[in-house]
């Protein structure tokens, strides 16, 4: 390869050599009206030699080699212009005191002309080549396609079909909304139309024979709503569409042609890209001992590829799931073979065993994702999920403490908001529990984040959607209204990371996640994406709500106050911390309920500590029935502070805390009838 690279260089520089010899006899040619007086051959030949020696050692100085001819451009021809320019100024000088008055002064300027022109043909030969004159194989089939997007991405990716003779794309054509491309030529390309006019544009290029078969969405930086007008658009021509990917994707691949891909769900959501500051990232992980609960589940394996990004001196994954723990170590050894990666099996009820990983390997902060997140399942599933969530948490806090950890981060969920199902109640406990006042001065500083549902996690909607549509349907909704926040795992995690760099203690940071989305809309999206038609091709059922689910998630509550922070995509919320004694006091009581397998009592119990809990109509009918029977159970008071919210915590509130406790929902003791 190398040698075919001198090779190459030195064929160049044969070109250049001649394109100067070329350049100097053209302009004594013309200067004489082709006819050179036989007294002026000698000049000629000096001037020849002065030329050739002065020109190709500029051309070497000025870089006219280095780049590649396939992909020359306009600094290229800049760099072709000083050097020309150089080298005729040079010629003009040494050939004026070599030569003399007998050299014609207009050959000067007629040779400076075409001595660029010609070399930057030589220069270019290979790019004008293989986007003008390159033919197609023998037998090669290519597919006519419109490029949707006549701005710099769907430019590049005309140049690179032009540029590469196996790509399988014909182009045909641009669509673009904008009036004032209308009719211009992109590359030699067309605009034959705009984003509306795409079935008109199709059904004449088409009249004949099938001239175009794919649309191609050129607008990698295009948002949620554009996508999808772009994808309404292209249905209505019933063609396949696909789309480029954004600049982080390209950045993955070598060619633009082979990242040309499906429209995908992420493309509708259509968000711009998060920016990360990196550095206060680095700073805190750096060099440090950090573990990750749940680190083979979906948010905490991406959690375990970004930390290791930033170089912490060892990374512990912590989980129960043999072999999807086996999955994200041979992931983290193979892309980061530097990194210590420690795996860790245990469960987080398992005090001494998080208190032996936790002192072996000098943990310094901690990300727990480790949770039962399922809604239904976990209504049915009242025992496991409280002693998982809410007792797994407090271990861990309290194992953290106790080993002097940094900081702890506790991935949270909108559906701790107003919770109505157990697993958004345990959520709003672990947020209570972490948040919670510590009684040493070298305390843990522990921060929640919550955010909505991931796309591409583990039982989320996108995958079910997608085996449903492989089916053949039909696709089922639970209702036509409901409508959920979405995230990729990426910039969720992203998000959760940068949040827990800006915390002081005891806050619950909010991720800005756009607008909630009808499962309904995404659905009928997705039938879409596949190639067919919502309602006609696969049918859409509505089952309805299923036993713990929200119409529409929240991100904070009635009595929260959100207030703003340095980062555009996240807020934070404060709330005065209960003490640490109140949460012990609680968390003792909870696991007597525990284990006698109270599960009525433990609704009630996780009540007196989330006031804003309101259990689905299955718990309300059995108390119903307790109190009925006669029978009462005391749960255990909480003090109005633990009720207060950040609404209420400012000085002017404060000052009188009777009125601020009756305003923010505190009141007496909570007691529930059974």
């Amino acid at each position: 390869m190398r040698n075919r690279r001198d090779l190459d260089v030195w064929v160049e520089r044969t070109c250049h050599m001649a394109a100067i010899v070329l350049s100097v006899t053209s302009a004594f040619l013309l200067r004489f009206d082709f006819s050179v007086p036989a007294g002026l051959a000698p000049v000629l030949r000096q001037a020849l030699l002065i030329a050739i020696l002065v020109k190709l050692p500029v051309f070497d100085c000025a870089r006219f080699y280095r780049g590649l001819r396939r992909f020359v451009s306009i600094p290229d021809l800049y760099r072709m212009f000083l050097g020309n320019l150089a080298g005729s100024l040079l010629f003009i000088v040494l050939s004026r005191a070599w030569i003399g008055p007998a050299m014609p002064r207009s050959v000067w300027i007629i040779d400076a002309l075409f001595c660029f022109v010609t070399t930057v043909l030589v220069r270019f030969s290979v790019r004008i080549r293989n986007e003008m004159f390159v033919s197609r194989r023998s037998g090669q089939q290519r597919t006519g396609i419109l490029i949707y997007g006549a701005g710099a991405a769907g430019a590049e990716l005309v140049r690179e079909i032009h540029s590469n003779r196996s790509a399988r794309y014909e182009v045909k054509g641009f669509l673009d909304d904008n009036p004032l491309k209308r009719r211009a030529l992109v590359m030699g390309v067309p605009v034959l139309g705009s984003g509306r006019q795409v079935s008109s544009v199709v059904h004449h290029l088409n009249r004949r024979e099938p001239t175009v078969e794919e649309i191609i969405i050129a607008m990698p930086s295009a948002t949620g709503p554009q996508m999808r007008e772009a994808l309404a658009n292209c249905r209505a021509a019933r063609i396949p569409c696909k789309t480029i990917p954004s600049i982080d994707e390209l950045l993955r691949a070598k060619v633009l042609t082979s990242q040309v891909r499906s429209v995908s769900v992420q493309d509708l959501l259509g968000r711009e890209p998060i920016r990360l500051d990196e550095a206060s990232v680095q700073a805190r992980i750096a060099g440090r001992s950090i573990l990750i609960t749940g680190a083979a589940g979906s948010i905490g394996s991406e959690l375990c590829r970004q930390v290791a990004r930033f170089g912490p001196a060892c990374l512990v994954a912590f989980d129960q799931a043999e072999s999807e723990l086996f999955k994200i170590e041979n992931e983290l050894r193979e892309g980061y073979p530097g990194l210590e990666v420690v795996t860790a099996l245990g469960d987080i009820r398992d005090v001494e065993r998080l208190a032996e990983v936790l002192d072996r390997r000098a943990v310094e902060c901690v990300f727990h994702a480790a949770a039962y997140k399922h809604v239904p399942m976990m209504e049915s599933h009242v025992l496991e999920a409280v002693r998982n969530n809410i007792v797994g948490t407090w271990n861990l806090v309290r194992t953290a403490r106790r080993q002097k950890v940094r900081s702890l981060l506790m991935i949270s969920s909108d559906k701790a908001v107003n919770p109505i199902c157990v697993m958004g109640a345990t959520k709003r406990v672990c947020e209570r529990i972490a948040s919670a006042r510590q009684p040493s001065s070298g305390e843990t500083k522990c921060v929640s984040v919550r955010f909505g549902n991931v796309l591409g996690s583990s039982g989320s909607v996108v995958p079910v959607f997608q085996a449903q549509i492989a089916a053949g349907g039909p696709v089922k909704v639970t209702h036509p209204d409901v409508r959920r926040f979405f995230m990729t795992i990426s910039e969720a995690v992203s998000l959760a990371v940068q949040a827990w760099t800006k915390s002081q203690g005891s806050e619950i940071f909010v991720l800005d996640m756009g607008e909630p989305i009808r499962i309904v809309d995404l659905a009928e999206n997705m039938i879409r994406l596949a190639g067919m038609v919502p309602y006609e091709d696969i049918d859409i059922q509505f089952t309805g709500l299923r036993p713990g689910e929200k119409l529409i998630e929240e991100i904070t509550g009635k009595n929260e106050g959100m207030f703003t922070t340095c980062h555009e995509k996240m807020r934070v919320i404060r709330e005065e911390p209960l003490d640490w004694h109140i949460i012990a006091g609680w968390i003792n009581e909870l696991e007597e309920l525990l284990a006698a397998r109270q599960e009525q009592r433990i609704i009630a119990h996780i009540q007196g500590l989330v006031p804003e809990y309101s259990p689905v109509a299955k718990w309300a009918r059995d108390q119903s029935a307790e109190i009925a029977s006669g029978r009462r159970v005391k749960v255990a008071a909480l003090p109005a502070v633990a009720t207060r919210r950040a609404a209420a915590w400012d000085p002017e509130t404060n000052a009188n805390p009777d009125e601020a406790a009756r305003r923010n929902g505190a009141g007496p003791p909570i007691a529930c009838e059974h």
